[in-house]
């Protein structure tokens, strides 16, 4: 049995993700399609909300996925930190802007989502301020990496950076339950006894959630690809100086 850690090799990732990409991508794009046209077209609308609550199979599965990937982030970095393996710290620096991404679609979605519920487009909510903060850590994550020249280096402060940001998506994910106040609900989807969402909505919203993680899983290996691949010209290129 293969090792998990043949896979920081980056010839070994680069040869494995030759087929596992498209794969991941096909799949990526034929679940979300279904779970969005399932739940845009083939659910009802809610009878307090209306329409605008189908808003939900974009906001929940992109806020899921932003707190998310700077749990991979911070996971990636500490493999950096403890084993020096530079793949995990070219897919922690791959995973941010697609982290980025997803946070600024859920801040747009839930501004759109609020706007008629709240009757306003912004609060400063617990939840709201901590994603909001949240992004800015990534936005300073992604400076830091591109201010350092030494790629060492960078990972090693991006990686410390990446600590301190995991407290806020902690607090992202419950600020609800930190602080009984706010405007923002509590958990659409939860564990906890009592219904809170009909199965008519989360079925397709579950769907949507495992599209936007393949999403997410194909844009880091393809983004861990391209770094991969950068690394090795600034190597060729600085042997060829040297010769």
């Amino acid at each position: 049995m293969a090792s998990f850690w043949e896979y920081a090799n980056p010839l070994k990732f680069m040869r494995t993700t030759d087929w596992l990409l498209p794969i991941v991508a096909t799949a990526a794009v034929l679940v979300t399609a279904t779970g969005l046209i399932w739940g845009f077209f083939f659910t009802p609308d809610d009878f307090r909300q209306g329409s605008t609550v189908k808003i939900v199979f974009i906001h929940v599965p992109a806020a899921m996925m932003a707190i998310n990937a700077w749990v991979m982030m911070l996971v990636a970095s500490l493999v950096w930190l403890i084993r020096r393996h530079h793949v995990s710290a070219l897919a922690a620096k791959a995973a941010a802007p697609v982290g980025l991404v997803m946070t600024l679609i859920g801040l747009v979605t839930g501004a759109v989502w609020g706007q008629p519920m709240w009757g306003t487009w912004w609060a400063w909510d617990p939840r709201l301020t901590s994603f909001l903060i949240l992004m800015l850590f990534y936005l300073g994550y992604i400076a830091l990496w591109s201010a350092i020249d030494d790629p060492d280096t960078g990972a090693d402060l991006t990686a410390v950076l990446c600590l301190v940001g995991s407290v806020f998506a902690v607090l992202s994910r419950y600020a609800a339950i930190f602080w009984n106040q706010g405007l923002h609900q509590g958990a659409s989807l939860s564990v906890a006894p009592g219904t809170r969402m009909d199965w008519a909505y989360k079925a397709p919203l579950y769907t949507c959630m495992v599209g936007f993680g393949l999403i997410f899983l194909t844009l880091v290996l393809a983004g861990t690809r391209t770094e991969i691949r950068a690394r090795r010209m600034k190597a060729l290129v600085a042997r060829e100086r040297m010769a």
